[in-house]
Formats: structure tokens, sequence, C-alpha cells
């Protein structure tokens, strides 16, 4: 009995230790374009953002989140940028109303959006 308890015991360490770990992505939340608004309306709030904080450089030609390279995909990774980053000293996710709040990941390939506590 003790044998099976011992072998039980470390196949259930094995399994476990396979597992995916929650890394916290599932639960967090994402600021990102309202695709509901006009390109003109989110380039000015995209470029205000850039001009305020944000991290703009992952979305140049070459780097990780340039493609697709629309206003909208550009805009939602600026966006998140700044939110996560002012988010916790009154920074929202507004930019004119150009902005919504969503709990779905919008990261895609190696463009990977921050999602911090």
């Amino acid at each position: 009995m003790k044998t099976f308890l011992i072998s039980a015991t470390i196949a259930l360490l094995f399994i476990s230790s396979t597992l995916p770990q929650n890394s916290g992505a599932e639960f967090g939340q994402w600021c990102v374009a309202d695709r509901q608004f006009p390109d003109g309306v989110v380039q000015a709030a995209l470029d205000w953002a850039c001009q305020n904080g944000a991290d703009c450089s992952k979305i140049q030609p070459g780097q990780p989140c340039f493609v697709p390279n629309t206003v909208m995909d550009h805009a939602s990774f600026v966006f998140n940028d700044f939110y996560q980053r002012k988010k916790h000293s009154g920074g929202t996710c507004d930019f004119h109303s150009a902005a919504v709040v969503t709990e779905t990941d919008p990261s895609h390939g190696s463009c990977i959006f921050q999602n911090l506590p």
C-alpha cells in the first residue's frame, strides 16, 4: 500500500508539472481602440498617447506590433501600453471615448499586450 501511495504521488506531481500555469493573462483587462470610431479620431488619440508616455516603438516597421498595419491595431497596442503604465496613478482607458476596456487578451503572434496587476 505504501509503495502504491508513493507511486501515485510521484505520478500526480509529474502530471501537475506538465499542466499549463496560469499567467494571470486570462483574468486581465486591456485597453483597445473602439472600432466604432473613425480612423481620424483614433489616429489623433494615438498621436496624443505617443507624445504623452506610451511606448510607440513596437508599432514601427520591423517591430512585433507593426502588422497588421492599421490605425486600429496600432492604436490598440499604444492605448493599452499607456493604460497599463498609468492606471494606478489615475490614467484611464478613454482617449476621448476612442477606446474601450476588454477582458479578452488582444495579443497576437509576437505582439504581446501587457496586463499589469
